[in-house]
C-alpha cells in the first residue's frame, strides 16, 4: 500500500487544532527532545505543548550534562495542560529515572487519548538518558498503557533482552514488545545494513515500511521526531497503520534533508516540506 501523504490540520480560522503534549527533556542543541516534537507538530499543523522532564547540555557532538527535573515541576506541568487546555494525543521521550516514568503513568492513567510511548534509552552518541532501575518500571508500568510504542533495536534489547541482526529478526523483537503491553509496536531497523526497515503490528495486522536509506549522517532527532509524528497523525484523527505510514514519510524526508549543524552529527530537517515547496515555487 502507498503511503499517506504527509496530512496537516487546516482548522477554521479562528478555530484551535488539534493537540499534542509532549513530555520529554531538552535538548539544548534543537535537534531532538522537545524541541523536535515542538517542530515536528509545527510541521503537522497541530498544537504542540510539553511537559520538561530533564534539561540537556548537548550539541552535535554529544551529552555533555543531564538535569532532572523536580517531580512536581514535571507534574505541575502535565497537569497544567490537561486541565485547562486539553490533549488530543500525547507522546512520551525521555524519563530518566523510576519515580519520574510512575509519576508519568499516574498522570496520564485514565486519559482516554491515543499514547506514544519512545522508550528513549541511550542518546545518538551513546550517552545513557535511562536509569538501570527505571527500565523495569517503563516495561512494567508504562509500556503497557501505550496506544503505540517506536523503541530502536538498542531499545529492544534493553527492555526485551532480545538482540536483532538482520530484518528476519524484526517480527521476534515485535512480539517480545508486544507481549510488554501495548497495542502497537513500531520496531526500527535503522540500524541495520540496507533499506530503513520499520515494522508495525499489533500481532494481527502488519505493515513493513521500508525506504532507501539516505546517504547522510545527520540524523539526530530521528527516533524523538518519528514517535512526534505519529503522536501528530493521531491526534488529526489518523488510523495507527496510517498515522505510522505518515510518520515514516515525514521522517524520510527528515533524514534525506538533514544538515550539518557544529563539528559533530547534525539534526534532521523538520522544515523540509516548507523548503521544497519553497525551491519548487523557485523553479515555477
Amino acid at each position: 500500500m502507498t503511503p499517506p501523504s504527509v496530512p496537516i490540520a487546516t482548522p477554521a480560522p479562528g478555530a484551535a487544532p488539534p493537540r499534542v503534549l509532549a513530555i520529554a527533556g531538552s535538548d539544548s542543541g534543537g535537534g531532538a527532545g522537545i524541541q523536535a516534537d515542538l517542530k515536528t507538530a509545527a510541521a503537522f499543523g497541530v498544537h504542540g505543548m510539553t511537559a520538561v522532564t530533564a534539561i540537556t547540555a548537548q550539541n552535535s557532538m554529544g551529552v555533555h550534562g543531564v538535569w532532572e527535573l523536580p517531580d512536581d515541576a514535571v507534574r505541575g506541568q502535565i497537569r497544567a495542560v490537561i486541565d485547562d487546555i486539553g490533549v488530543d494525543a500525547v507522546k512520551t521521550g525521555m524519563l530518566a529515572t523510576p519515580g519520574l516514568v510512575r509519576l508519568v503513568a499516574d498522570e496520564l492513567r485514565g486519559l482516554a487519548v491515543p499514547l506514544v510511548v519512545d522508550p528513549v534509552g541511550v542518546s545518538k552518541h551513546g550517552h545513557r538518558l535511562l536509569e538501570p532501575d527505571a527500565v523495569a518500571v517503563l516495561r512494567d508500568v508504562l509500556l503497557p498503557m501505550a496506544t503505540v510504542t517506536t523503541p530502536n533495536l538498542d531499545e529492544v534489547a534493553l527492555l526485551t533482552g532480545l538482540d536483532v541482526s538482520d530484518d528476519g529478526g524484526l517480527w521476534l523483537a515485535a512480539r517480545a514488545m508486544l507481549d510488554l503491553g501495548p497495542r502497537w509496536v513500531v520496531v526500527k531497523g535503522g540500524h541495520l545494513p540496507g533499506d530503513a526497515v520499520d515494522l508495525l503490528t499489533d500481532g494481527t495486522e502488519e505493515v513493513v515500511l521500508r525506504a532507501p536509506r539516505a546517504d547522510n549522517r545527520h540524523t539526530h532527532g530521528t527516533g524523538c521526531t518519528l514517535a512526534s509524528a505519529i503522536a501528530s497523525g493521531l491526534a488529526l484523527g489518523l488510523s495507527v497503520p496510517d498515522a505510522v505510514r505518515a510518520a515514516k514519510e515525514y521522517v524520510t524526508g527528515a533524514l534525506r534533508g538533514g544538515y550539518a549543524l557544529g563539528a559533530g552529527i547534525g539534526p534532521v530537517d523538520h522544515s523540509w516540506r516548507w523548503r521544497a515547496a519553497a525551491a519548487a515555487e523557485d523553479r515555477a
